[in-house]
């Protein structure tokens, strides 16, 4: 059954009580907030890409049993803009916006000159990440946009071009136990230089002003220099060990001699960025403790990762897992006219693979060439001395046709077990949800007829103590006009359904989202 993914949804601003089937714990209590394209077009205009619709915050709100949804546009200014003139008048990665044919000479002339150093858009469609206390929807770009996680009411811009020289910025920041956001970004032409910083933002701006910005005391952590000053690495995320951040700089980059002239070439930014197979990937390892990248290099393959699953550190090695493509085929199957034939059509070349690497710490002097340095025994991948030192990293495969990869974060950092996934095949449609042992290969799954899972987000339980006690949460979109969509509660050590909570509400696919747990005094 075909769902329609270029329909404008409407919001549902007042929340409105779920229908709950089944048992929900007792002790769950808190805010499933989440972020995701539901505007497709405005007026006669329409967007070309599905991660280009305006973005539509919706929750999941838990209460003494009961669960409570709603949903609202973020209205930024790209939103009233938009809104207002009747038209999208704002561009978007994968969606060049040109001026009304009946516009003025110089109106024109203006729009034409304000996209050769572009100023991106605030539509923050992506993801929701916490500052400080503060909750900010984000994209790519260097706006993010502070809500309400309650009332899901849009709250002021913030650019990060006042705080750090960064212009994209990924969408899936990391968390330290003591409040600690950790993020990344890349620096276009900066004084010459193009380059890739990591930056920490602590949880209070200080003690005497606890309402100002977090971002005001953001702490660089380190530049690193990028391969081509005029094609940066293009990345959505990056791991993070209680000692190292690992970042990868793969073979898919944007080239900003293009992106320069793209409106006048009439063609949109996404088709600046270029996959070149025949380039290796460089792994980037940086010492926390001295903010400085390693000695060591590590290659591998050319490979395109959006999403890393976790990393850790074990007897001398960094162990990571991503979930990786062989090509950028994902990217174009969200163009809404792909996603719009039929599901036997949208086949992707590259079928999403859960790799593990291992970096060794300590590099043998010694070593022969040709010589795997990776000494752990649980695992099938190697790191291979070649010429100058350098390490050919050649990963484990650990499930195939997995993606949007959640562990508990508590576990962040650190060596875990239990990894949720979302089963994609050869498709861009989650059909099932899984849960996957990393130790044993064993995978349990959901899936029900017509249904479509979303990422999974996992909530601990209380004084949990294994890694799996708690629950996972899923919104499910059903397809089927006579099938209410819902939010599916799955017991996370069995992967049981022990209760789903439908709304009569046309509910859109989302992209990303955080679960809130509820204040101490609630």
């Amino acid at each position: 059954m075909q769902y329609a993914y270029n329909k404008n949804r409407e919001e549902v601003p007042e929340p409105i009580k779920a229908d709950v089937q089944g048992s929900l714990p007792a002790w769950l209590h808190g805010t499933l907030l989440r972020n995701g394209p539901g505007l497709f077009s405005v007026g006669e205009t329409s967007y070309n890409h599905w991660f280009d619709g305006m973005a539509l915050l919706h929750s999941f709100t838990f209460k003494d049993g009961d669960v409570y949804y709603r949903s609202k546009y973020l209205r930024g200014d790209t939103y009233k803009c938009n809104m207002e003139a009747n038209r999208i008048v704002v561009s978007e990665m994968g969606t060049m916006a040109y001026p009304d044919p009946c516009k003025n000479i110089f109106s024109k002339a203006f729009t034409y000159l304000s996209h050769i150093i572009p100023d991106f858009t605030d539509n923050c469609v992506a993801n929701i990440i916490k500052y400080g206390e503060d909750y900010y929807a984000t994209s790519e770009t260097n706006y993010i946009r502070k809500i309400d996680p309650y009332t899901l009411e849009t709250q002021e811009k913030v650019d990060y071009m006042k705080y750090i020289s960064v212009n994209l910025i990924t969408s899936h920041p990391h968390y330290d136990k003591q409040g600690n956001t950790y993020n990344m970004g890349t620096s276009i032409a900066e004084k010459g230089k193009t380059s890739y910083t990591i930056f920490k933002v602590p949880p209070k701006a200080d003690d005497s002003a606890k309402k100002k910005l977090c971002l005001k005391n953001l702490e660089v952590v380190c530049s690193i220099p990028c391969r081509s000053i005029l094609s940066p690495s293009y990345y959505h995320s990056f791991g993070m060990t209680d000692n190292y951040v690992i970042f990868i700089e793969q073979p898919f980059k944007l080239d900003i001699l293009k992106m320069a002239t793209a409106y006048f070439r009439e063609v949109n930014w996404a088709s600046c960025l270029k996959f070149d197979a025949d380039d290796n990937t460089l792994i980037h390892l940086i010492d926390r403790q001295t903010q400085k990248p390693v000695p060591t290099k590590f290659y591998t393959d050319a490979l395109v990762v959006y999403h890393h699953v976790n990393a850790y550190e074990e007897d001398g090695h960094v162990v990571f897992d991503i979930i990786a493509y062989k090509d950028s085929s994902l990217y174009d199957m969200f163009y809404l006219a792909n996603l719009q034939e039929p599901l036997q059509n949208k086949k992707l070349s590259s079928k999403p693979s859960c790799r593990r690497f291992v970096l060794p710490l300590q590099s043998e002097k010694d070593a022969a060439i040709g010589n795997d340095l990776v000494k752990l025994k649980s695992t099938t991948a190697t790191a291979v001395k070649e010429k100058e030192g350098s390490l050919f990293c050649h990963p484990e495969i650990l499930c195939e046709g997995a993606e949007l990869p959640r562990i508990n974060y508590d576990f962040n950092g650190k060596k875990h077990r239990y990894v949720y996934i979302t089963g994609v095949e050869l498709t861009p449609v989650p059909t099932m949800v899984m849960k996957f042992d990393v130790d044993t290969r064993q995978i349990l799954e959901w899936k029900e007829d017509n249904c479509w899972p979303s990422e999974l987000v996992f909530v601990p339980s209380p004084n949990a103590i294994e890694e799996d006690d708690g629950v996972v949460l899923s919104v499910v979109v059903c397809p089927d006009p006579n099938k209410a969509a819902f939010l599916l509660v799955l017991d996370a050590k069995t992967f049981k359904e022990i209760a789903r909570a439908s709304v009569d509400v046309d509910i859109h696919i989302d992209m990303h989202g955080y679960f809130i747990p509820p204040c101490p005094q609630e």
